[in-house]
């Protein structure tokens, strides 16, 4: 989820469940892949998480009822960008001058009536939370999340990124881990859009806990979804030395070629951190859900090449495509299993020439499989002979 300051245009790539929410995929790594990829094996690839857990350290001490000062805990660098994230999901404006309050009701025992922070479900799960958090510092989460990251990527991948990731254990109840751009003002952060300011990574471990029933499944899904944070990232990065995708940008006239590049960026973010169980396993409704985004997606992919079509509607048409709950991301899950398909039968390093090569390539990788097995939804026939009339110039 990459959050920016207004709701309404500044959104472009949100992975949300009942609007703001991730773990609704079942996110969790293949256990098999997240073993084998501890380590980084391009020196290129150089992606630096630093992880600051100092906001959910003093929220554990605060839980467990040890002396804190609440105005030092309300001013620490994660708690306000959690803080500001939570009025602007619950739309009630700038809570964070409020959150001492709260703390301080919390700190005396005081019924809080309000909970928008969750702070009262987060003393319950102390325990947990302070087990994972552990978990966590002696996994080395950042090198992981890293290494999970590098095998997507091409060999000759070479950029270097640095991103800092605040852990903490407040925020809005539909938000567990996700993406702010900020420009820092001594510890204060001024809340900006793309192409400004750095990139903060926050994740709330309150939820986290809700990952799995032990601290190593959840250990696991935590890392998914951050993985999943980290990806935008580094594909970003990536992007700016690649011929490719400079030819891409150079040359992006359409709003369908909005549509294809967020499809193939959200696409494979998802199934970076979705739940493959053994690289089988999917939800009984599986099929049917599939099919409903691929109409979904031909449809409005179709609205998007006609003529007449406004900016306004457009506009919408792309936001929607992952913008809404999990599966009404038409786009992002549309992506989701074009990856998904192209990694199980045609082979990581095709899902990986793909990200070299653009939305084009991917497209029409996928094309070719749903032409060779009847069972795979079909792009409409106006879509595909778009898609490849970009692909030849």
């Amino acid at each position: 989820m990459i959050i920016h300051t207004s709701m309404k245009k500044d959104l472009p790539l949100l992975r949300v469940n009942s609007l703001f929410h991730i773990a609704s995929l079942w996110i969790v790594l293949n256990i098999i892949i997240f073993y084998t990829t501890y380590s980084q094996t391009n020196p290129n690839f150089n992606v630096n998480l630093l992880m600051d857990y100092s906001a959910v350290e003093k929220s554990i001490d605060l839980f467990e009822d040890e002396y804190v000062n609440t105005q030092t805990l309300s001013e620490l660098r994660g708690n306000r960008i959690a803080a500001s994230t939570t009025g602007l999901i619950a739309n009630r404006g700038n809570v964070i001058n409020i959150l001492k309050n709260f703390l301080d009701s919390l700190r005396y025992h005081q019924i809080i009536r309000d909970d928008i922070y969750h702070l009262e479900d987060a003393r319950k799960n102390v325990a947990n939370i302070k087990e994972l958090l552990e978990e966590m510092k002696k996994q080395n989460f950042n090198r992981r999340v890293a290494a999970t990251v590098e095998q997507i990527f091409p060999e000759d991948a070479n950029f270097s990124i640095t991103i800092p990731v605040y852990v903490v254990a407040l925020g809005h109840e539909n938000v567990d881990a996700y993406v702010r751009r900020i420009i820092w003002h001594g510890d204060t952060p001024q809340f900006v859009g793309e192409n400004a300011g750095e990139l903060n990574i926050v994740i709330n471990l309150t939820h986290s806990i809700d990952y799995g029933t032990n601290v190593e499944e959840r250990f696991i899904s935590l890392l998914g979804v951050v993985a999943h944070e980290v990806f935008h990232a580094a594909f970003s990065a990536y992007k700016e030395n690649s011929r490719s995708w400079k030819y891409f940008y150079k040359n992006r006239t359409e709003f369908i070629d909005d549509l294809l590049d967020l499809t193939q960026n959200e696409g494979i973010a998802y199934y970076l951190s979705f739940d493959q169980r053994g690289r089988g396993f999917v939800p009984r409704d599986w099929n049917v859900k599939i099919r409903q985004v691929f109409s979904e997606f031909n449809n409005n992919a179709t609205q998007l090449l006609s003529d007449s079509i406004t900016h306004g509607r457009a506009g919408q048409l792309i936001r929607k495509a992952n913008l809404s709950g999990s599966w009404e991301n038409y786009g992002a899950m549309t992506g989701m299993f074009i990856a998904r398909e192209i990694d199980l039968r045609l082979g990581r390093a095709t899902l990986i020439e793909t990200i070299s090569s653009g939305p084009f390539d991917f497209f029409l990788k996928y094309s070719t499989l749903s032409e060779r097995d009847s069972e795979l939804p079909k792009f409409s026939t106006k879509i595909e002979e778009k898609i490849r009339k970009k692909q030849i110039k």
